[in-house]
């Protein structure tokens, strides 16, 4: 390795870490946070992708579980249940149409249906958690993820916009984010662009949204008779209950649950920036056109049915 290159790459290291940093500052919101890493990835590339990739994984949980500490119990599953029967509805139309629109398509059998199930219930952690009991292989679930994360950070920037456009409320915004969006973070990142009673409403009914996939683990077993097979749960939502529990019931001093509060956009602040750092140029290309396709059309009809669902429903 030549003196130049060496050079390179340390100062590639010191810039990574400087926008890590910058991502604490209170300018620096999450849709800017993921802007800042994709320009990275798509100028001088992450030097640290697989640090990037399990950061983000469990940062996010620790946020999510960090925002129970700023959520009222019964207001929350009040919430949830508001979006409930449009949350089975939802999921189940989205995989049969998915499944459809893959074979249609002609795209691989189990990477259309993972692209379903991240569209379907909550992106790269639906992914993460169905890959395993599918058996698909390391090219199914690369092409599956890249197409999710970019229609995610697409979202994450258009999403605020278009609610202001229709003049939604944080309810309704909150609601819609939940459904239409496909990854946690993307959801947690534009409800809390919107205000603070979207981004109570979203996390919720994601996090509600993401419980679906234990059910829909064992069907994908059933479909592709397949037998054995990890089996992900998503243990972290348990402890966002807890928070939200706590919150509710115990007198936790204000300055710690504001503080917790304050970690945990910050942490989703983070996250988002190692999402974006991980999305480059080569993970485009392997996605090609007929898998991102497929992830558009899902995309746009969850998209435009949840808006007008929500805005006939909801005040």
């Amino acid at each position: 390795m030549s003196k130049s290159t060496v050079l390179y790459n340390n100062y590639n290291k010191i810039i990574f870490v400087v926008l890590l940093v910058l991502c604490m500052f209170p300018f620096i919101s999450p849709a800017i946070a993921l802007f800042m890493g994709l320009i990275m990835a798509f100028t001088s590339g992450n030097p640290y992708t697989s640090f990037s990739k399990k950061a983000s994984k469990y940062l996010l949980q620790f946020s999510v579980v960090g925002l129970g500490f700023g959520m009222n119990l019964f207001d929350s599953l009040q919430t949830g249940k508001d979006g409930m029967l449009f949350t089975v509805v939802s999921v189940v139309s989205v995989l049969l149409l998915g499944t459809w629109l893959g074979k249609k398509l002609l795209v691989d059998k189990k990477t259309a249906y993972l692209i379903s199930a991240g569209t379907a219930i909550c992106g790269g952690s639906a992914i993460a958690a169905v890959a395993p009991v599918l058996k698909a292989n390391d090219n199914e679930i690369s092409v599956s993820m890249g197409t999710i994360f970019i229609l995610n950070a697409i979202a994450l920037f258009i999403f605020p916009s278009i609610g202001h456009l229709f003049d939604l409320s944080q309810t309704q915004f909150g609601m819609w984010a939940a459904i239409a969006i496909h990854d946690t973070s993307s959801v947690v990142g534009a409800g809390a662009a919107y205000g603070e009673k979207a981004l109570e409403v979203a996390t919720m009914v994601k996090l509600t949204r993401a419980l679906w996939i234990i059910p829909i683990a064992f069907v994908t077993t059933l479909i592709f008779k397949q037998k054995g097979g990890k089996r992900y749960i998503p243990w972290f939502i348990l402890f966002f209950v807890l928070a939200m529990i706590a919150n509710t019931f115990i007198s936790i001093p204000t300055q710690i649950t504001h503080t917790l509060i304050w970690l945990a956009k910050k942490g989703l602040t983070v996250t988002l920036f190692l999402i974006g750092a991980g999305l480059s140029r080569s993970v485009i290309k392997q996605v090609g056109i007929r898998p991102m396709i497929q992830g558009v059309l899902l995309w746009a009809f969850i998209a435009l049915l949840s808006l007008a669902v929500v805005m006939l429903t909801i005040q």
